[in-house]
């Protein structure tokens, strides 16, 4: 039989003493029990003979009082649970306590369709993983297996955020989720999309609405150089394309600040926001929403770079003309009509839209008003 690596998935340290993964083994008829244990409950359970490929089973049991530390049971019928084990002895033996900082992978010589039992998930574009559950009923204690055996997994290889997206008829599984870790993101007639941050970084995952907000930063200093930047993550990695920098607006912040926030963020360079230059509208982007992004021009005020590690590849000053002639922005129309705009807002041939004070009598939260200043009695 191919020997293999059966990944265990860890244990807060919160859980009891007796919270371990065991392995039973009934020798006589050399059958192989798998299972994870955690505060006297069967999160999953394996078992079949070792000596044939047929015949494989899977057992569940939900009470665990019985085998609450490691020993030899009485020959005869074992009852765990409402299950038995019977022929002769069958001894347990605990590998180990769960409370370690990361999985443990231990030999075993299940097959290789019984190995890595794991969520089937989707990489997205920023280090994290999508899994979209079909609408067949799965068993909550089999669910939650899977998920901590998952999350133990996609620590290992570094992922960020994990997504679920729930189809409504296994609205029983939320709490297992919950439990796991995941809050809800949001909720559609059909489905509902938790989420987990599992890195102990901040969390970065935007909050979800109809409408995201992006932003571009267009920077030029006196040398007539654009600040660019190559990205870590996103469908620019490693492209080797230079592009402004870019962000998405938080809940509660102005246009203009998040411009200035993001360029400072990625590149080190403080900046005072100018003009919104231009905007798109496009629709079914992030989460089959609709999606507005602003290209704002900001001047420097300073220009030394300090670029952000953990998104940003490079940065620096490059001239203009440069930047406009790489084959990306020449073939892409959208992309040109942005590097016109602003070649035209650096040859003084168009005003874009300055942010104004502004506050209603509908409420007392100051805001702006975009607008183009030129005609109008504006300082």
């Amino acid at each position: 039989m191919i020997a293999a690596r059966l990944l265990i998935p860890k244990l807060s340290s919160s859980s009891s003493s007796s919270s371990s993964c065991f392995i039973v083994k009934n020798n006589p008829t050399r059958t192989k029990y798998y299972g994870f244990f955690s505060n006297h409950q069967k999160l999953a359970f394996l078992s079949y003979p070792i000596t044939s490929s047929s015949a494989r089973t899977r057992t569940r049991i939900t009470d665990l009082s019985s085998c609450t530390s490691p020993g030899k049971f009485s020959q005869g019928t074992t009852r765990l649970g409402s299950y038995c084990l019977k022929n002769n002895t069958t001894r347990i033996r605990s590998l180990s306590s769960m409370n370690t900082t990361s999985a443990l992978e231990v030999s075993s010589s299940l097959p290789p369709d019984k190995l890595d039992r794991i969520l089937a998930g989707k990489d997205d574009d920023h280090d994290g993983v999508i899994v979209q559950l079909t609408d067949q009923p799965l068993d909550p204690s089999l669910f939650t297996s899977l998920l901590h055996a998952s999350l133990s997994h996609w620590k290992l290889q570094g992922k960020k955020g994990v997504w679920i997206k729930l189809p409504i008829e296994l609205a029983n599984l939320v709490e297992p989720a919950v439990k796991a870790g995941f809050y809800f993101h949001h909720a559609e007639p059909k489905y509902l999309m938790l989420v987990h941050w599992l890195p102990s970084t901040t969390n970065t995952i935007p909050a979800n609405a109809s409408h995201r907000v992006g932003i571009g930063a267009f920077v030029m200093n006196e040398k007539n150089e654009v600040l660019v930047v190559q990205e870590k993550s996103g469908r620019f990695r490693g492209t080797g394309i230079w592009k402004f920098p870019t962000g998405v607006v938080d809940e509660g912040e102005d246009i203009s600040a998040a411009a200035v926030r993001e360029v400072k963020e990625e590149t080190g360079v403080d900046a005072k926001f100018v003009e919104i230059l231009a905007f798109r509208q496009s629709h079914e982007s992030f989460f089959d929403k609709s999606d507005l992004f602003f290209v704002c021009m900001l001047r420097p005020l300073s220009f030394e770079i300090q670029l952000q590690e953990t998104e940003i590849e490079a940065a620096q000053w490059m001239p203009f003309q440069e930047y406009a002639a790489q084959p990306f922005v020449q073939k892409h129309q959208l992309f040109k009509d942005i590097s016109d705009v602003c070649l035209a807002k650096k040859g003084g041939q168009y005003a874009g839209f300055t942010p104004v004070p502004a506050e209603t009598s509908l409420s007392a939260k100051k805001t702006h008003l975009y607008l183009n200043k030129q005609g109008l009695n504006y300082e």
